[in-house]
C-alpha cells in the first residue's frame, strides 16, 4: 500500500518513522522548512536506542496523485489546511486515517471527503518533537487502534491491519473504534482540567488537602458525558485514569498543560471546548470542565496583549 501520512511531528514522525523502518511505501506531506530536515532522515531517539531513518517527502504543491491510505497526524489547528491540501491524495478507494484528539475531526474530513473514506483511529505515544526536529520518544509506550467507524470487520481494514502491523508499537483492530476514541477524549480532557485549572503536576495536586478529591470529581464529570453518549467508560480504563491523576509523587501533566506553559499553541478549545459543547448538547454537567476551558480562554486572551477596556 501507498501510505501518505500527513504530519511529521511527535504522533506523524514516530508511527510514520516505525513504518517506513519495516519497509512499508509511506510519504511524508510536510511544510518545505520540514522536508529540508528530514532529507537526511527521521531521527527518533527514545529509552532503548537512537535511530535514524531514511524516509519519502512530499510538499502540498508536488502532491498530485492518489495514495492508498492518508494518515492525518497534525494539530487540529492544522486542519482545515491540511483537508484542503489533501484533496489530489483522495481517490476512491482512498482510506483516511485520523489520529488527532477528540472527536469533531471526523465530522470534518466526512463532510469533505465522505463517509465511505474516513476510518476511526488513535494513538497513544509519549513523544514531542525535540529542538533539532528530531522525535523524541520519552516513554516505552506505543500504541495504534484502527478500526470502521460501523464498528464492521470489513475486508480493507483487514488488510490495513496486515499492512500497518509492524514492531515500534502495539496495534489493535478495534470493534468499537467511536467508543475506544471517546474514552481516550474522556481521559485527556480529565488530565487536561486537573493539571491546567490546578497549575502543576499530579504529585504537587494530590499532596494538597482535597486534591485527589478534585481530580476524582473531575474524572466522574467526564466519564458521566461518555457515559450520556452512550460509550460508558470501562472500568479497566477508569482504574487506569484514577491510576495516572491521583499517583502520589508522579510528575505526569497534560500535553495540554505543558503546551499552554510553554507558551505554545495548544488544543485547549478542540479538546475542553468540543467536550463542553457535546456536554451541553447531551444535557450533562461538565462544571469543572467548563471552568478549565474559561481560564485557558482568559489566559489566551491575555497572551494576546491588551485590547479595548470599558470605561467604568
Amino acid at each position: 500500500m501507498r501510505i501518505l501520512i500527513a504530519g511529521a511531528g511527535a504522533t506523524g514522525g514516530y508511527f510514520g518513522g516505525r513504518l517506513a523502518q519495516a519497509g512499508r511505501d509511506v510519504t511524508f506531506l510536510v511544510r518545505p522548512r520540514r522536508a529540508a530536515e528530514l532529507r537526511g532522515g527521521l531521527r527518533i531517539s527514545g529509552p532503548v536506542k537512537d535511530e535514524t531513518i531514511p524516509v519519502q517527502t512530499v510538499t502540498a504543491e508536488e502532491l498530485d496523485t492518489p495514495y492508498d491510505v492518508v494518515v492525518v497526524a497534525v494539530k487540529a489547528g492544522a486542519l482545515d489546511a491540511v483537508v484542503q491540501q489533501l484533496a489530489p491524495a483522495v481517490g476512491p478507494g482512498t482510506m483516511i486515517l485520523p489520529f488527532l484528539n477528540g472527536m469533531s475531526h471526523l465530522d470534518v474530513l466526512t463532510a469533505r471527503f465522505g463517509p465511505e473514506h474516513v476510518l476511526g483511529g488513535l494513538v497513544k505515544v509519549v513523544a514531542t518533537v525535540a529542538g533539532d526536529g528530531h522525535i523524541q520518544q520519552m516513554h516505552p509506550l506505543a500504541t495504534m487502534a484502527i478500526g470502521e467507524q460501523s464498528g464492521e470487520r470489513s475486508r480493507r481494514i483487514e488488510e490495513l491491519y496486515r499492512e500497518l502491523s509492524v514492531p515500534g508499537f502495539e496495534l489493535s483492530l478495534s470493534p468499537d473504534i467511536v467508543a475506544a476514541m471517546w474514552h481516550k477524549w474522556v481521559f485527556i480532557t480529565a488530565a487536561g482540567v486537573v493539571t491546567c485549572l490546578m497549575r502543576g503536576p499530579v504529585g504537587d495536586i494530590v499532596a494538597c488537602p482535597g486534591g485527589e478529591d478534585f481530580a476524582l470529581a473531575v474524572i466522574a464529570e467526564t466519564e458521566a458525558v461518555a457515559a450520556a453518549a452512550g460509550h460508558p467508560v470501562p472500568d479497566g480504563e477508569h482504574a487506569l485514569s484514577v491510576g495516572l491523576l491521583t499517583e502520589p509523587g508522579s510528575g505526569f501533566t497534560s500535553s495540554l498543560y505543558r503546551d499552554v506553559t510553554a507558551g505554545l499553541p495548544h488544543e485547549g478549545e478542540h479538546i475542553l471546548g468540543r467536550f463542553v459543547e457535546r456536554a451541553a448538547g447531551l444535557g450533562a454537567a461538565a462544571p469543572l470542565t467548563g471552568l478549565a476551558l474559561l481560564q485557558l480562554r482568559v489566559h489566551d486572551r491575555q497572551a494576546a496583549g491588551p485590547g479595548p477596556r470599558a470605561t467604568p
